[in-house]
């Protein structure tokens, strides 16, 4: 954008570009700060307008386009690209997006379990119900962090476990091949190990970049419940 707050050259010609181009919808699953998840369908423009994001920070959401792992601050919201984690954060809401993966639904599950608790025991205090001993316990461990503190904390969590299992995989199946290379000498044995090789070192760098995103967030100020959602633009 131009200093003068008008809309530069470069910009007006991408959101020429966008109104011109067929929209077609793409499915999120929707979940609230109270961890109640809908299916959805939205198109570029829906949102762009909901999380207040420029078309170009979506294409790293693309699953058909190779990104690597990033996390985007922005002013209104937090764009994740985690391997399969595929996400937009607001102060109120969370868009997953939704894929025939596997993986997905873990993160899923885990997001209803963390923000679901929330939202019952506000419930129970706006009822003026009783609460019981383990409820009472349930609450001093409430989580009042903001949203996005809460489901960045799921998010790492979850492509950490991924990236471990994976790279557990992979030292059984490098383990494996070096015995039968070493067993037989022969040019499929050797194809093989030259394959993992690679496997690990594009897992290395993956693992290297999830590292590199933590500092930021291990950085921030103790008291999260104080941080102000605008804030996080200025993490990454």
């Amino acid at each position: 954008m131009a200093r003068n707050g008008s809309i530069s050259q470069s910009e007006a010609k991408e959101l020429v570009a966008v109104k011109e181009k067929p929209q077609s919808s793409t499915t999120w699953i929707l979940f609230d700060s109270d961890g109640q998840c809908s299916i959805v369908e939205m198109d570029k423009h829906g949102i762009m307008d909901l999380a207040q994001i420029h078309y170009r920070d979506l294409r790293i959401l693309d699953p058909l386009l190779s990104y690597p792992s990033a996390i985007l601050g922005r002013e209104k919201a937090i764009l994740l690209n985690l391997e399969h984690i595929k996400a937009i954060i607001t102060a109120e809401e969370v868009l997953l997006r939704y894929q025939m993966d596997e993986n997905v639904v873990p993160v899923v599950e885990e997001l209803k379990r963390k923000l679901t608790p929330m939202s019952t025991n506000h419930q129970h205090k706006r009822d003026g119900k009783k609460y019981h001993d383990n409820q009472h316990e349930n609450e001093d461990c409430e989580d009042d962090s903001p949203l996005e503190f809460q489901v960045l904390e799921v998010a790492l969590e979850a492509i950490c476990s991924f990236l471990a299992a994976r790279t557990t995989e992979l030292e059984m199946e490098t383990y494996f091949s070096l015995d039968e290379l070493t067993n037989k000498i022969s040019s499929l044995n050797l194809d093989r190990v030259r394959k993992l090789k690679s496997t690990t070192t594009s897992l290395t760098l993956k693992v290297l970049k999830i590292l590199s995103m933590l500092p930021p967030i291990s950085d921030a100020s103790p008291d999260r419940s104080a941080i102000k959602p605008s804030s996080f633009a200025e993490f990454w």
